[in-house]
Parts: structure tokens; C-alpha cells; sequence
């Protein structure tokens, strides 16, 4: 099975964009006429072409981050007080303002009403759910306790997105400091300087080679400003480019992986998606071999993700988690052990959701590390270079105050 992506029309008109994962591209125009739909593309999500990174700014998904959340918790306290599934969803109707989200949890709604199953409602509601999401509200409904399932499922989906958050932030911060430094550069650079060449230039005076380089520095960045922009940002539409080619993600990903800093963080984070995944799968009542899957497609890193579908090749074969995960390398050592821990006591899902908390804590403190040294580095740094600037263009003008004194 392999995951793929589709563009579809439904019978609204709409265009439907998800993914599914099916044996094939004919699989995939099949189920999507089974449900109705028009097909218009379908393609492995491997292959790229995906959005650029822009598109989910002004995209939002009808169900992402806090408001699936919340839904999901909403949804649990109701069963949970005995309401119907079909009532409770009707209920959860009149709460989002948002359209499509009404018209999702109507179409959820009414497929249940029909005689389908929840699990089945959600994953027809073109990859607007996750295999993740889709296969514990299954589980929960073998087990039949789908508001206990929901609930821990609410609870993985927050933790997901408090570590994503943290993570976001953590790029976000450096980001905005280092485009504001570079703007306040390109001023000084740009503006101020060139008014000291022209000064020096009246008044014919020699200059020191030094204070000649920083002048032509800025008279450089007054003419030519727009270039210094441009080449950025053209740089950055490149790369945004790139990055959905698999074999350059692959090769950016391994490159990363090999970082001192950056590569153990990398393998942190991964660690701790991964881990509370597995643990709160296989405690909710789903396979190994089911959770590995889902596993490595929420896996950001693809390097990784390529262990995790060769740990899961070992594991059909019998090879323990930990000893089939230790196998590229790459997880931290003290995460296999403390997986091995748990095969060994039959607790693999909890030693897996402590493995997870574990490198979470180990995350957020490796992120509050790195933000409280890059604060007074940045500053450092910027302070070094106006300091510079400021001595190479006023040293002549205090030397020629003294000759004329």
C-alpha cells in the first residue's frame, strides 16, 4: 500500500484535495467514483508537487490544530454523557462558524445516520483526517470505548501540537531577529554611510584603505539594494521549490542528521513524534504493524522515516522494535533502550508514551538553550559590526578635526 494524492470534484462542484492511501493510482479513481466523486488527479504522494509552504497561511484546513482538538475533546465529553453519536454530532454542528467545518461534520453526520461507521465517516472526508486519527477512532469502536479512545486521541493531538508549537517558535524567533538585523544593516550600509562619502569626497581627504572599503561597502548597497533583496528571496523560492523533491528532501534530511547541534535535535523531535504515536496506537488497541505505518508518514524527517519502514520490515520478520529501530543508527540510544525495557515487561505502549514525554522534555530544553544563547550572540554580533561601521567612517573625521585643531 502507498500513499496517494487526488484532486476530485464532488458532487457540489467542489474541489476536493486529500490523500488515501490505496495499491494504486486505479485504486485510488475507483473509490473515489464509489464515493460520488469526480477524479482529477491522483499521484503518489512521493513524487512532490506538493503546495509551497506559503499556501497554508492563507489555506487553512477545516479541521487542524487547536480547533481538531477541540472538536475531538467536544465529541468525547458528549459520548461520554451518553449522547448518541448521530446527536452529538449534531450538536457539534452549530458550533464552528466556519463553512466547510459545518459541511464536514454534516457529511460525517449524515454517513453515520446511513448505518456507516465513524471511523469510516472520517476517512471519507477526503484526507481531511488522519490514517492516525481514522485508525484509533476504529480501534476505539472494536474496543467499545470510543469516548475513552477520543479522548486520549485529543490528548496526543495537544501534546503533538504543543511540541510542534515549540518547535515553530523556536525557528520563528531567530528568523525575525536575523531579517531585522539585515534590514538595519542594509540602512546603515545603504543610507548613512554613503552621506559620510559624500562628506570625505568635498572635502578631498585621504582616507584610510579601511574606511575606503566600508565607504564602498555602502555606496555598493545604496546602488544595488534591490539586488541584495531579490537574491534572497529568489534563493528562497528556489529552495521552497526543491524541498518537494524527494531526492533532494532525502539528501537535506541526511545532510541535517549529520549536524552536531541541529542533528540531534532533529533526532529528538522525531524521537518524541514517534514515540507518543506508536504508544498511543498500540495502547488504543492497534497493531505494531499498523501504528509503524502510520509512524512513518507523520515522520518529518525522511531519512528516518525510512528506518522506521525498514524497522517495520524487521519486525514482520520477528525482530524486536528496538533491536529493528537500532538497526540505521540514528535514534538516540536511550530511547531503544527504554523500548527494549518495555518488550522485555510486556508494558511496550507506556514505556513507549514515557520514551515519548522523555524527549519532549528533552526537546523544549534543548530549544530554551539554544533561544537563551542566540539572544546575546545576535546582539554581540550586531553590536561588533555597527561598531565598525561607526569607527570606519568617523576615525578620518576625527583625524582631520585634530590636523585642523
Amino acid at each position: 500500500m502507498a500513499l496517494f494524492r487526488y484532486k476530485a470534484l464532488n458532487a457540489r462542484g467542489e474541489m476536493l484535495d486529500g490523500q488515501m492511501e490505496a495499491a494504486s493510482n486505479a485504486e485510488v479513481v475507483l473509490r473515489l467514483q464509489e464515493q460520488g466523486h469526480l477524479p482529477v488527479e491522483a499521484r503518489l504522494a512521493s513524487e512532490g508537487g506538493g503546495a509551497p509552504f506559503w499556501v497554508g497561511l492563507f489555506k487553512p484546513k477545516a479541521f487542524a490544530g487547536a480547533r481538531l482538538v477541540q472538536f475531538t475533546q467536544q465529541l468525547a465529553t458528549l459520548l461520554g454523557a451518553g449522547q448518541p453519536l448521530d446527536r452529538a454530532l449534531s450538536i457539534l454542528l452549530e458550533l464552528p462558524e466556519d463553512e466547510t467545518a459545518k459541511r464536514t461534520i454534516a457529511d460525517v453526520r449524515d454517513a453515520v445516520r446511513g448505518g456507516t461507521s465513524l471511523s469510516t465517516a472520517l476517512e471519507r472526508q477526503h484526507g481531511t483526517f488522519s490514517r492516525l486519527y481514522v485508525n484509533m477512532v476504529r480501534a476505539g469502536e472494536a474496543g467499545g470505548s470510543l469516548h475513552e479512545t477520543l479522548a486520549r486521541l485529543a490528548d496526543y493531538l495537544e501534546r503533538s501540537r504543543a511540541l510542534q508549537g515549540r518547535v515553530i517558535n523556536a525557528l520563528i524567533y531567530p528568523a525575525i531577529l536575523l531579517v531585522m538585523v539585515g534590514l538595519s544593516l542594509l540602512f546603515l550600509l545603504g543610507y548613512v554611510v554613503p552621506q559620510f562619502a559624500q562628506m570625505y569626497e568635498s572635502l578631498d581627504a585621504e582616507l584610510p584603505l579601511f574606511t575606503k572599503i566600508v565607504l564602498g561597502v555602502g555606496l555598493f548597497v545604496r546602488d544595488w539594494w534591490i539586488v541584495l533583496i531579490a537574491v534572497p528571496a529568489l534563493a528562497l523560492w528556489w529552495f521552497d521549490r526543491k524541498r518537494r523533491d524527494p531526492d533532494f528532501r532525502a539528501a537535506l534530511d541526511a545532510w541535517l542528521l549529520r549536524r552536531r547541534f541541529a542533528g540531534a535535535l532533529v533526532a529528538k523531535v522525531e524521537t518524541a513524534r514517534l514515540a507518543r504515536t506508536l504508544g498511543t496506537l498500540v495502547r488504543n488497541g492497534v497493531p505494531l504493524m499498523a501504528a509503524l505505518g502510520i509512524g512513518r508518514n507523520i515522520m518529518g524527517n525522511r531519512v528516518l522515516a525510512a528506518d522506521v519502514e525498514a524497522a517495520a520490515d524487521e519486525v514482520k520478520n520477528g525482530v524486536a522494535l528496538s533491536t529493528a529501530l537500532g538497526k540505521g543508527k540514528r535514534f538516540p540510544r536511550l530511547a531503544l533502550q527504554m523500548i527494549q525495557v518495555g518488550e522485555e515487561s510486556g508494558a511496550l505502549d507506556t514505556m513507549l508514551v514515557k520514551t515519548a514525554e522523555t524527549f519532549e522534555q528533552e526537546t523544549a530544553l534543548s530549544l530554551d538553550r539554544m533561544l537563551a544563547a542566540l539572544v546575546p550572540v545576535v546582539t554581540v554580533v550586531l553590536a561588533g559590526v555597527v561598531a565598525v561601521v561607526v569607527l570606519a567612517v568617523l576615525t578620518p573625521l576625527y583625524d582631520l578635526t585634530n590636523a585642523i585643531g
